[in-house]
């Protein structure tokens, strides 16, 4: 009777945390593709409902995704939970958020053989791929005109189809900036990254002029799921740790071998992020500096203990990567990484670890497996941006 009753509540729990994302989902929706905020006195049911064009479609692709994980768990006779979604609730100070983290399912039994985990880790992906795939191509095939961006920026229109050119020019910026006075609120200027997929579904497009500019895919809220369905699969896919790219490589390459990817792909990742970090720039005084510096050098320090050296090995490291990323200012301060990927690679090396533990039943993958794996990976490829988004405030007076 009690283990009913803990079922039931764990869900009930599942049903209300899917029923909540689908809620702060859907108002992500409605705030990044028609601007309406919900705590904006004007906001309505119908602005409610507009959302709903990127929830679902966005939704679809992770409960496919999480399926693909459960069913497969299912096959193997793997214990397993239904998902928890993740919601992100809307946030005044905040209003760039998708509504979701995701979602998880946990394994409540441990899977035993090296091809269970194989199996488990790539089937989500594989799923959720599939299903992206499909509305990536029905998005671009269904593109609006032009025109359709002007009913958000009629300023646009003079323009004309070709307005990319004009519109996010520096000249044009400061026009707009020299016309506000000190008590507005600035300009925002959000910029989606481009993965592989969209680059090639972007080719097929008959008419250049329909093709969205990557400052304004926020207005197409199809394509804004798909983005980041696509950028959350390929989060999952990172060869690091138990991520699912971390058991597909476990699979493909073997203990040993994962090891060293693994490490490999975090220091490169850390690396990349920290170059030409604002908070360690050359041009600060002398002990503003110095005191950055070693904050960050303290950051990384903890991030790299989940590579599992000695102390003074993971200091080493650190210190040369802070070295080459000084010396990448020098050489190169045109470059810039992803600064945010830093938080993202101390939440690995902290919480989700680098290296996979070894499985109690070793099992040589068949044939078929490999090519899912090799393709899996292709699919990590595809789906990756290194700068996912960009979000400037150009305030009055810069």
């Amino acid at each position: 009777m009690y283990s009913d009753k803990k079922e039931f509540r764990r869900i009930l729990l599942q049903v209300a945390l899917f029923v909540i994302t689908f809620i702060t989902t859907t108002l992500a929706g409605a705030q990044w593709a028609y601007g309406k905020s919900v705590f904006a006195e004007s906001f309505t049911w119908s602005d409610f409902i507009s959302g709903l064009s990127f929830s679902v479609p966005l939704l679809l692709i992770l409960t496919v995704h999480e399926f693909g994980h459960y069913f497969m768990a299912i096959y193997h006779r793997v214990k397993t939970s239904l998902p928890y979604y993740i919601p992100i609730p809307p946030i005044p100070f905040l209003p760039f958020s998708f509504g979701t983290f995701g979602a998880v399912i946990r394994l409540r039994s441990k899977p035993f053989t090296n091809i269970q985990t194989y199996d488990i880790g790539l089937a989500g992906p594989l799923a959720g791929f599939v299903v992206a795939l499909a509305l990536l191509v029905y998005g671009f095939s269904t593109l609006p005109p032009a025109e359709y961006v002007f009913q958000f920026h009629p300023e646009y229109e003079q323009y004309g189809a070709h307005y990319g050119d004009h519109v996010y020019s520096e000249e044009f910026v400061k026009q707009q900036i020299a016309g506000l006075d000190s008590l507005s609120g600035g300009i925002v200027d959000i910029q989606i990254g481009k993965n592989l997929m969209f680059i090639i579904a972007e080719q097929f497009v008959d008419d250049p002029t329909r093709i969205p500019n990557s400052h304004e895919l926020m207005h197409y809220p199809l394509l804004l799921a798909v983005y980041f369905a696509l950028f959350v699969t390929a989060l999952n896919l990172l060869p690091i740790g138990q991520l699912d790219g971390g058991h597909v490589i476990y699979g493909l390459f073997g203990y040993k071998k994962h090891r060293i990817i693994a490490s490999f792909f975090f220091v490169g990742i850390m690396f990349y992020a920290g170059v030409n970090n604002p908070y360690i720039q050359l041009s600060l005084a002398p002990g503003e500096l110095l005191f950055n510096t070693s904050l960050y050098i303290l950051f990384l320090f903890f991030a790299f203990t989940g590579l599992g050296l000695s102390k003074r090995d993971t200091l080493m490291y650190v210190l040369m990567i802070v070295a080459l990323q000084f010396l990448m200012m020098v050489v190169l301060p045109d470059v810039k990484g992803f600064n945010e990927w830093l938080i993202l690679g101390f939440l690995l090396g902290r919480l989700v670890g680098i290296q996979h533990p070894p499985s109690e039943i070793e099992q040589p993958l068949d044939q078929k497996r490999i090519i899912l794996g090799w393709l899996t990976l292709l699919i990590f490829i595809l789906c990756f941006t290194p700068v996912p988004i960009t979000i400037d405030f150009i305030l009055p007076g810069n």
